[in-house]
């Protein structure tokens, strides 16, 4: 029991996505009982069980699945009749996310992005920061941001995206930040914004349509101008609006 604590202390201080199972309660003939303990990996690894057979297995399953959206969750399990175990009790499974925070993918290291990934990290995002400069992080100081330089089509290509994804477009240039609207636009996501002015993103707009025959319906779920509008002027302003959005977005997701 006490290797399970000491998996789950490394869990939350690492960040590492991962679900706990509890058995809260059982009835009948059952492998185990309330207050066993599993704990499941990306990976679909374990530590500790709640039981093996059939049980175990489709335990893992749903928590794999339970990492991309972060939300807790119990199940009930007739052993018999759902899992075809011979047990025949019953066992009620609860699941909770661990260390499953939202992704926010920033394109763009300069001023705005570099504030956005300090805001991101206190408030509940796991910020990974993409410029292609070379350079552009050496004198980032910045607990639990991850930074990559490199080409963006490379490093979206080489992504994970989910229903758990944040987005946010804010490259040093307006090709660069077409560039990675259109890339990004077929993948699953949460939220996905871009920086720019009215003229910039009508421009964008025009050119999506008609040159790369994006749908109006892609373009409608994108944030463009990004953030929440308010008289914001310095970089760091910005971030507020575009991170006060996110939250509004991950907060609103959470209740429907």
């Amino acid at each position: 029991m006490q290797e399970i604590f000491n998996d789950l202390k490394t869990v939350i201080e690492q960040g590492i996505p991962a679900v706990l199972c509890v058995v809260t309660e059982t009835t009948g003939s059952t492998p185990r009982k309330a207050g066993s303990k599993m704990l499941v990996f990306q990976d679909g690894t374990i530590k500790g069980t709640i039981g093996g057979g059939n049980i175990e297995f489709q335990a893992i399953q749903d928590a794999v699945k339970s990492i991309s959206s972060g939300e807790s969750f119990t199940r009930h399990f007739h052993l018999e009749d759902d899992l075809k175990m011979q047990c025949g009790g019953d066992m009620q499974v609860y699941f909770e996310p661990i260390g499953c925070l939202p992704k926010l993918y920033i394109f763009g290291g300069g001023h705005i992005g570099k504030a956005l990934a300090g805001y991101a990290t206190g408030l509940g995002f796991r910020p990974f920061v993409f410029d292609q400069r070379e350079g552009i992080f050496d004198a980032w100081s910045l607990p639990g941001v991850e930074t990559q330089n490199g080409d963006f089509l490379p490093i979206i290509d080489s992504l994970p995206f989910d229903s758990n994804t944040y987005i946010a477009i804010v490259t040093h240039r307006h090709d660069f930040d077409e560039t990675v609207l259109l890339a990004c636009l077929p993948h699953e996501y949460a939220y996905l914004g871009m920086i720019g002015s009215k003229r910039k993103v009508a421009e964008i707009r025009k050119n999506a349509l008609e040159i790369h025959h994006i749908t109006e319906s892609q373009l409608k779920k994108v944030d463009m101008p990004i953030g929440i509008p308010f008289a914001a002027e310095t970089p760091p302003e910005i971030a507020i609006s575009i991170i006060a959005k996110m939250i509004d977005v991950k907060n609103t997701v959470k209740k429907s």
